[in-house]
């Protein structure tokens, strides 16, 4: 039989999914499974985003500029951008394979073999993947779930920078803890890139769902910080555009830019039918924000208090995004989140959560936490935290 790659073979599996097949088994075996692990929200698309595909006409369906077309780089910067207060061109723009190609091509754009990318942990666990598929190390700087995952002293912070050092990477709000990185501190984080000449990479797709009445801060507002800044951003989770996969990767930087370019030129377009999705969604206004944001309100108030109403658990409670972190009082949280899908099944239901080890690069962290998506409407959750209060009594009754 050939062999397949050594490489390929190491690269670590998705956290996220990697439970799928056990909910897949239990879903085929009659068992509701109140998915917790993902962030694939119920929340409806806007109405102008399924309009604008159903009025898409077409006899065939032609490749598009590799950059995106002409007519949604325009559209975002016109009709969000410069609404939020980002001043770009269409030529800052490239469009992406969703959020994850963006991530792909900022680490082939900036790295060697190698270099090393520095990330607050825990972090989205795919970052490390992509990172690994590049040959970049990243490295986690430890932020702690009873500090309610605070950003470390700027000393602290470059104690870590040697000479591989390329980029820090953040995600504002948080995707897994829902952290929620104020003006100041992002502000001090560029301070370090300016001081060490290093890109600042920011995700920035949990943008609207910030849940402080101060405005979300982009690293594209910093002034004269043009060649250092660089924005990941997607559609997927603003505008519940999941299966479009368009994503963006935004910079001044005329040399990032141009080098994505060619890689974007090498897999030819994205997706045709997801940019007129999004050109669409564009159009939604501001009610979709403002009634989405409330429900997510509503969504983590409720599951923050029902998580620390569970003898063990603890949970601080996010400013963004709609993800938490939840410490268990189990000693190996994959286990348990795998036992909930094979083995524990009252009234014919369980919940899937996500194990929370593979957020963290620093060994033996996380072990009994787990990333929870607060994304189903509150009777949904009222009924999937009822469940891991019960499976948690069991479980450890019967360790």
């Amino acid at each position: 039989m050939p062999k397949i790659s050594d490489f390929a073979a190491v690269l670590p599996q998705s956290a996220i999914r990697m439970l799928t097949p056990y909910a897949d088994r239990a879903e085929a075996e009659g068992i509701k499974v109140y998915h917790l692990n993902i962030g694939a929200p119920d929340i409806k698309s806007p109405e102008s985003a399924v309009a604008a595909v159903h009025g898409f006409r077409f006899d065939h369906l032609p490749y598009s500029n590799s950059a995106g077309t002409a007519e949604l780089r325009r559209d975002l910067v016109e009709k969000y951008y410069r609404k939020i207060g980002i001043d770009i061109t269409i030529d800052d723009i490239l469009v992406t394979v969703a959020g994850s190609e963006a991530i792909m091509m900022m680490f082939q754009c900036i790295c060697n073999e190698g270099d090393e990318v520095l990330v607050f942990e825990p972090f989205y666990c795919n970052y490390n993947a992509i990172a690994k598929v590049n040959r970049v190390r990243l490295i986690g700087i430890h932020t702690d779930i009873h500090d309610d995952f605070a950003l470390p002293d700027p000393s602290i912070i470059e104690r870590y920078i040697t000479p591989r050092t390329k980029a820090i990477l953040i995600c504002n709000p948080s995707n897994p803890t829902g952290t929620l990185y104020s003006r100041d501190k992002v502000l001090s984080i560029a301070e370090i890139c300016r001081k060490h000449d290093l890109y600042l990479i920011a995700d920035e797709v949990y943008r609207e769902f910030c849940y402080t009445d101060a405005p979300h801060f982009s690293i594209m507002q910093i002034p004269d910080f043009s060649e250092n800044a660089i924005m990941l951003d997607s559609a997927s989770k603003r505008y519940n555009l999941c299966g479009a996969r368009i994503g963006v990767l935004v910079s001044r930087n005329k040399e990032v830019i141009r080098l994505a370019t060619k890689l974007a030129q090498a897999r030819l377009c994205p997706p045709v039918l997801g940019q007129v999705a999004l050109s669409g969604a564009l159009d939604a206004g501001p009610d979709y924000f403002s009634a989405t944001r409330k429900e997510y309100i509503a969504r983590r108030d409720y599951t923050i208090a029902a998580l620390n109403d569970i003898p063990g658990v603890y949970s601080p409670l996010p400013y963004g995004a709609f993800y938490t972190i939840a410490e268990l009082p189990v000693r190996d949280a994959g286990d348990f989140c795998k036992w909930l899908l094979t083995d524990f099944r009252p009234g014919g239901e369980t919940v899937m959560l996500t194990p929370a080890e593979a957020f963290y690069s620093t060994p033996g962290i996380g072990l009994n936490q787990v990333r929870i998506a607060y994304v189903l409407e509150v009777p949904e959750l009222k009924k999937a935290m009822g469940i891991l209060r019960h499976a948690l009594d069991t479980y450890n009754k019967m360790q």
